[in-house]
């Protein structure tokens, strides 16, 4: 059988490079396998070691095997699953919800202070675990039956969970951040501090945006009358929103301050944060034998996706850069004569267009071994580069017709509030994430500055 593909190849190619020809054949298998709904581990996996058994036998196979084992032998790799324990141990505390619910009363007598509220502690949450589905899950049970009781427009109550729960995958901790430094081989824990300034920088601007269009438009995010109001006095909605900032705060200071300080490894502070999670669901009485049990069930499933497609993605890299993939695709893009940055915008807008078919991890494992390469002959400094892009694959999550947060939006809203108005919610905020990526691009200290100074 793979002497008859080989021969087939053989046929197709010519007088072409036949490298060309099987790097179009990788791809192309990759794409068919997409759009007839297979999974994208099984995908990346099996297009690498069917083209690698193509173009080069049993050796071609051993690349792939090789690749995915050298992907399971990184140790940066060990934080995935304690932030993802951690995720899941604070969701189950409910942390959240009492700080949600002093701040929505802090706030709000302002015209759109619900909305100021859920992002606010989105992204505080945010800081606190490395998914999304945990952080819109939550928000969204919190706070969408409130805004909408509350009279807030829904297009812009599914809006405004959408973009501050997916703040969790790009403000530290991020099993994305991760990921993608651990394969761009930039130190994961500079990279966390690489996109601190981006996401507190989106925060702001869907605050601004928020502020600004409940001031023109009163009726899309109306203040809490004064009877509701009236139920919690000043004195306890800021006390109750200090007291509820300190656990997830001293947690924040826990994982990131010990590896600001030099203290702990990224993988080594995972673990502290996991255990320091623990502690709060003990102490906000949350702790069962079944909520351990359900936690771990949890983590275990994620991490084994995360994983499964981190190793098919391996398996296709590696037969990708056997067969000089890279060196190629970089002879092309130099050969267009668009320069730097006009290699960097085609990257960009790759990663936002798939970013409306697939998840982040597969934009990761197929858009870094293209474009590193040429972003390195560039000169662009790896770390701004995947800082920069950690910020453009917010939208991932958001653009239509296949964001996950839409989904997880859709599945808590009431039957009346149809998908389309999520889908309408959520365009002014990809607005705001494309403004900040392209202002972290042209002034690269936003990106820079912090990690210059880590300690190491």
């Amino acid at each position: 059988m793979i002497q008859m593909l080989t021969n087939l190849v053989l046929a197709i190619a010519g007088n072409n490079d036949i490298k060309v020809v099987l790097i179009l054949i990788l791809f192309g298998l990759m794409v068919v396998g997409l759009v007839l709904g297979q999974e994208l581990a099984f995908v990346l996996g099996g297009a690498g070691v069917i083209v690698g058994a193509v173009a080069m036998g049993d050796s071609g196979v051993t690349i792939a095997m090789t690749k995915i084992y050298d992907q399971m032998q990184s140790y940066s790799m060990v934080a995935i699953p304690m932030f993802v324990l951690m995720a899941n141990f604070l969701t189950h505390s409910k942390v959240a919800d009492g700080l949600f619910e002093s701040i929505r009363y802090l706030l709000g007598p302002l015209k759109g202070g619900l909305g100021l509220a859920v992002i606010l502690v989105s992204t505080v949450f945010a800081a606190t675990t490395g998914i999304v589905g945990a952080s819109v899950v939550t928000m969204g049970m919190l706070s969408l039956p409130i805004l909408l009781r509350s009279g807030y427009k829904p297009s812009l109550a599914c809006g405004m969970v959408c973009a501050g729960g997916s703040l969790g995958i790009l403000i530290p901790p991020s099993i994305m951040l991760v990921s993608m430094g651990s394969y761009a081989e930039v130190s994961v824990g500079k990279i966390f501090f690489a996109a601190i300034v981006p996401g507190l920088t989106l925060s702001l601007g869907y605050i601004i945006y928020l502020m600004v269009v409940c001031h023109i438009h009163p009726d899309w995010g109306p203040a809490m009358s004064k009877e509701e109001l009236a139920e919690m006095p000043m004195k306890k909605r800021i006390t109750g929103s200090l007291v509820n900032l300190i656990p997830p705060l001293l947690l924040i200071v826990a994982v990131l301050g010990s590896i600001f300080g030099g203290i702990a490894t990224p993988t080594e502070a995972a673990g502290v944060g996991a255990f320091f999670a623990l502690i709060l669901a003990i102490l906000y009485k949350q702790f069962s034998m079944k909520m351990l049990y359900e936690s771990i069930i949890d983590t275990a499933k994620t991490t084994a996706m995360v994983f499964i497609i981190l190793f098919g993605a391996a398996a296709f890299t590696g037969v990708f850069m056997s067969l000089d993939g890279d060196q190629i695709i970089s002879n092309w893009v130099l050969g267009m004569g668009i320069g730097k940055w006009g290699a960097f915008a085609i990257m960009m807008v790759i990663v936002f267009i798939l970013g409306m078919f697939i998840d982040w991890l597969g934009i990761v494992m197929i858009v870094f071994p293209i474009f590193l390469p040429i972003m390195d002959q560039f000169g662009f400094d790896r770390l701004w580069l995947v800082a920069v892009t950690a910020t453009m694959l917010q939208t991932c999550f958001m653009t239509p017709p296949f964001g996950f947060a839409l989904f997880y939006v859709k599945g808590i809203l009431p039957p009346e509030v149809k998908i389309q108005e999520v889908y309408k919610g959520v365009v002014p905020f990809i607005a705001i994430i494309v403004v900040v990526t392209v202002l972290c691009a042209a002034f690269p200290p936003l990106v820079t500055w912090l990690p210059s100074m880590l300690a190491g």
